[in-house]
């Protein structure tokens, strides 16, 4: 069966498909339900992208031609039961029978061959590659060139739509120096960059303060800050329920805070009137220890 499956697949990665699906999970519980891989040409010729598609997200990753059969080998016959792929003369089915053997058939391609033009254009990130940022190089997601790390766009992606929601209510903030308070920063990965993206991209003057109730944690942001020289970004140990400020509020961010911590942040924020406040809620402890189920 390994061997009929090899040459079935050595088949048509030998034509140069243009496309290929991937499908039927032999784990139906599987967080992946479908494969879709399409050939590009780009700058540097062929090569195929590889979208991994789940209930609600799509992952891609790029592979070299000749890493084709590899790729379909390791998915196709182990993880999926069905494989339809495109090359310019024909159309290839083949699917893996509940005893385990594989049926397939070969018939002559009635549609137009589309063959993707690989992105070459440079995306508008807020954050762009190429340059040199040390956190991002610190973090593992860059190089000390500026580039990204291949295995970490999808942490520079979620890195950037974290910064296209700061710039989308950063238009609504006034003119004067910005004081922005991070609860429950943890080790402030997000907050060294806002504070980069704020200072050094949009030359504004903010002040940026971390709180958070671990002690070493802490020690370590302020270590970091002033490794960065980043002089006006702060991190202070501290409980948020009992925190306060005499100064104004412009910004308030918390992200997967604790329990009830995220609770108590919204409110704070209310009470001071901020601006903005972005939020993604955690975990909520109190309320478990409260529900009962039969």
């Amino acid at each position: 069966m390994e061997h009929i499956l090899d040459d079935f697949i050595k088949t048509i990665c030998d034509e140069r498909p243009y496309k290929l699906v991937i499908s039927n999970p032999l784990d139906k519980a599987q967080a992946v339900r479908k494969i879709v891989i399409q050939l590009q040409q780009g700058k540097r010729g062929y090569q195929y992208q590889i979208e991994k598609f789940t209930e609600k997200q799509a992952f891609h990753i790029n592979i070299e031609e000749r890493d084709l059969f590899e790729s379909v080998q390791t998915y196709f016959g182990t993880e999926f039961l069905q494989l339809t792929a495109w090359t310019e003369q024909w159309e290839y089915q083949g699917r893996i029978s509940k005893k385990g053997k594989l049926l397939c058939n070969q018939n002559r391609n009635t549609q137009k061959q589309t063959i993707r033009q690989g992105n070459n254009r440079t995306k508008n990130y807020c954050i762009p590659e190429g340059t040199v940022i040390p956190p991002l190089v610190d973090m593992g997601i860059f190089t000390k060139e500026g580039k990204v790390v291949q295995s970490k766009y999808d942490k520079y992606r979620q890195i950037n739509r974290f910064l296209e929601m700061v710039e989308d209510v950063l238009k609504d903030m006034p003119e004067e120096p910005l004081h922005i308070i991070d609860f429950g920063c943890g080790k402030s990965y997000l907050t060294f960059l806002l504070y980069y993206y704020l200072v050094e991209i949009k030359k504004r003057s903010v002040k940026i303060t971390g709180l958070d109730l671990k002690q070493t944690v802490i020690e370590h942001c302020r270590k970091t800050a002033e490794k960065y020289h980043y002089d006006n970004l702060r991190f202070e140990l501290g409980d948020i329920h009992g925190y306060q400020t005499t100064e104004p509020v412009h910004m308030v961010i918390t992200l997967h805070a604790c329990d009830t911590a995220t609770d108590y942040a919204l409110y704070n924020a209310i009470c001071w009137n901020a601006k903005a406040i972005l939020s993604v809620p955690c975990c909520q402890h109190e309320l478990n220890q409260q529900m009962q189920g039969e």
